[in-house]
């Protein structure tokens, strides 16, 4: 094969084959220029390494697939073992490598590296594509070649990163406190964040980032990997003693669960891989690029919702939910979302999962009556369902025990009184299947609240593990919904935050990143939600002034500032507000849409500030004639007036007009919000605004300004 140099966005991907023929990654980073054959024979040339002493005799350099038959000592990309045939090896040593690449001037850049190992009976595919904005795709496919069942142990990628990357980053979580960042050096050895819930998971890592010591939002150079599965999966980070320096990833697999007969082929999951040399905001910008450019997601600007859960809890009627909608629609709420407890059975939460027909008892013209309300105020109508769990308390499970998934006679341990229904049951799964298209058709469903609300446990299909078969079935159902009502939104719900991906969103149109509306502790992890997802795709909603999973009070105005830059919404009983709430709501959804158009388009920031206590979260209209920043108090600020604010991402050359829209009129007597002068502002040069900043405000603890910056030559 020869050398393969793709470039895009100001990122090189440089492949070349080593003295064997097999292919390296030279490097991934900054753009090496448009380099001749002679210049790139020279940089590989150049990086050659050398032959140590008390070490193999020839010099070794890792491969596109780390390989422990040629020395590497970190963790293997390839394996499992044969069962029957006549294969001698066992250890796959994939050859013979062949390069396919299409790199068309205007479009993504794609190569395909095929080996083979003739001996062992693997035949190895990895896939690389490097995008129009720099972001890398790779997967690794493996094929069984001779006779006999090759049972697959793993199938991982994994991408070299520079050595300068000496300290880690990746994130970690539990149910209502989804994504929490953890920071420590990147030492000799691996770093392995296994994910073993046979969903994504709440404590899922979601990106695994190497960078420079201290690096930020807008400073150092970082190296990122996401490993796109809803299922079982793992990603790492590795450093050997031998100078390697690894992001990897892929599925986890249970032994016996991915079996090849001979000429079947595995695929694995799709490993994301983002660099960037100013720090985590432009790493995320080729993440969003990407999640941004994937279908099915809707090319207008999400709707503001109204959902039903903490409005009402179970307690449904037409009464009580027509006056909800008649007071969502005059507050300016696009989408109204009837939660749990509309289907049969469903009195609590201990009941009637399966049963996915409406409850006559409550509902006995069916959702009509209530759907044709919301629709008559102009509101769109979207149900909540959870497809893939079951009540022992059901028909469902009366009728059919067998299709429960289990691994053994007992049922596993239940999770909030539910059970998992095993899709890979072809009964059940056209069922249920069956059950949501009809449901769609018959009331015309805008969109679709899919929720998930325990892990996988002790479950088996057929006496083999179920995870993987689960997952792909679970993107089956999404895949035949959309493909019968092609403009039917779904949002991606597990208990919160527990299925949040890049491939469940190729099939989905927004996350709910966690179960908790505390504007406090959304703070925090809709910020790092964010290093993957864009804002557009993650639902924020103004919870009522006390949290329901926290017990915390705060203000209107902070919670909605919390939820504005986002996929903006209500959990709130409204009915019970006064006029003066009421409006002050209004105006929030008002100032919402305002944004909305840089929400669904613009450029995320975060402008590091040097108090912890203040986090700082803006959007910036791609030609950068004006941004909207969310400026928040998590705690006390250290200093009585804060550090003056930096804001990144505007034209340093133009100058902004930057004045206070907080749509509030609740803020604590301390937060003297007027410095801003009201309806007029201050004209400050974008370049003043980057580099020597603005004073803040002093502000209270749990409070928000909302600020925008508009080009003054363009008022």
């Amino acid at each position: 094969m020869t050398t393969v140099h793709l470039r895009r966005a100001g990122v090189s991907l440089l492949v070349a084959p080593d003295d064997e023929g097999v292919p390296v990654v030279v490097h991934w980073g900054a753009d090496l220029g448009d380099l001749d054959d002679t210049a790139l024979r020279d940089l590989v040339a150049a990086r050659r390494p050398g032959i140590p002493h008390s070490a193999f005799n020839t010099a070794r350099r890792t491969g596109l697939v780390p390989d422990p038959t040629r020395g590497f000592s970190g963790t293997p990309v390839l394996e499992g073992h044969r069962v029957g045939g006549s294969a001698p090896a066992a250890t796959p040593r994939p050859t013979d490598w062949s390069a396919r690449v299409e790199d068309p001037p205007h479009a993504d850049a794609t190569a395909r590296f095929t080996g083979t190992d003739d001996e062992a009976g693997w035949a190895v595919d990895v896939d690389l594509e490097l995008s129009g904005a720099g972001l890398v795709r790779m997967r690794t496919s493996v094929t069984n070649t001779l006779d006999g069942t090759l049972h697959l142990a793993a199938a991982r990628t994994a991408l070299p990163v520079g050595p300068a990357a000496t300290e880690l980053l990746d994130l970690t979580g539990r149910w209502c406190k989804e994504r929490s960042p953890q920071r420590h050096p990147w030492v000799q050895g691996t770093h392995r964040r296994d994910a073993r819930h046979g969903r994504t998971g709440h404590d899922a890592t979601l990106l695994m980032v190497a960078g420079t010591p201290g690096f930020d939002f807008s400073r150092g150079e970082v190296w990122s990997v996401h490993t796109a599965w809803s299922g079982n999966h793992t990603t790492y980070a590795e450093r050997t003693p031998e100078g390697d320096c690894l992001l990897g990833g892929g599925e986890l697999l249970a032994p016996g669960e991915v079996s090849l007969a001979p000429g079947e082929t595995y695929r694995g999951p799709w490993m994301l891989g983002s660099w960037s040399d100013a720090g985590l905001d432009p790493m995320s910008h080729r993440l969003h690029a990407h999640l941004r450019a994937r279908a099915p997601h809707p090319p207008h600007e999400a709707p503001v919702v109204a959902n039903t859960w903490e409005a009402v809890y179970f307690d449904h009627s037409l009464d009580r939910l027509t006056a909800l909608a008649d007071v969502a629609a005059s507050v300016g709420i696009d989408r109204f979302v009837l939660d749990d407890g509309w289907f049969r059975g469903r009195r609590r939460d201990t009941a009637g999962l399966g049963d996915w027909t409406v409850d006559t008892d409550v509902w006995p013209e069916g959702l009509h009556p209530l759907v044709d309300h919301v629709r008559g105020l102009g509101m769109q109508f979207g149900l909540w369902v959870e497809p893939e769990m079951v009540n022992v308390d059901s028909d469902t499970a009366r009728a059919h025990p067998e299709r429960v998934l289990r691994g053994r006679h007992d049922l596993p341990l239940e999770w909030r009184t539910q059970q998992v229904l095993d899709l890979q049951d072809e009964a059940a799964y056209v069922q249920v299947r069956d059950s949501l298209v009809a449901l769609v058709d018959e009331y015309a469903i805008d969109y679709l609240k899919w929720d998930h609300n325990r892990d996988l446990t002790d479950a088996t299909h057929g006496g083999v593990p179920a995870v993987h078969g689960q997952t792909l079935a679970a993107y089956g159902l999404l895949d035949e919904l959309r493909a019968a009502h092609p403009a039917l939104e779904i949002e991606s719900c597990a208990s919160g935050g527990g299925r949040v991906d890049a491939e469940v969103l190729t099939r989905t149109d927004r996350i709910w990143p966690s179960d908790t509306i505390d504007p406090l502790e959304r703070q925090h992890l809709q910020r790092w939600t964010s290093l993957l997802v864009p804002p557009e795709l993650i639902g924020s909603h103004v919870g009522g002034p006390v949290a329901h999973t926290t017990g915390r009070t705060h203000r209107l105005g902070y919670r909605a500032a919390t939820a504005l830059l986002y996929s903006f919404g209500t959990e709130w009983d409204l009915t019970g507000l006064d006029a003066a709430t009421r409006e002050e709501l209004r105006r929030w959804i008002t100032l919402h849409k305002r944004v909305r158009p840089l929400v669904s388009g613009g450029t995320l920031v975060h402008p590091d500030h040097p108090d912890p206590a203040v986090l700082v979260t803006g959007l910036v209209a791609a030609d950068r004639s004006e941004a909207w920043y969310v400026v928040s108090t998590v705690a006390a600020t250290a200093t009585q007036h804060p550090a003056p604010l930096r804001l990144t991402g505007l034209d340093l050359d133009r100058s902004y007009r930057l004045t206070d829209e907080t749509a509030t009129t609740d803020q604590h007597p301390a937060d003297l919000s007027t410095w801003w002068a009201a309806g007029t502002g201050r004209v400050v040069g974008g370049r003043t605004l980057a580099g020597a900043g603005v004073s803040l405000p002093a502000m209270s603890p749990e409070t928000a300004l909302v600020l925008h910056a508009r080009d003054e030559s363009r008022a």
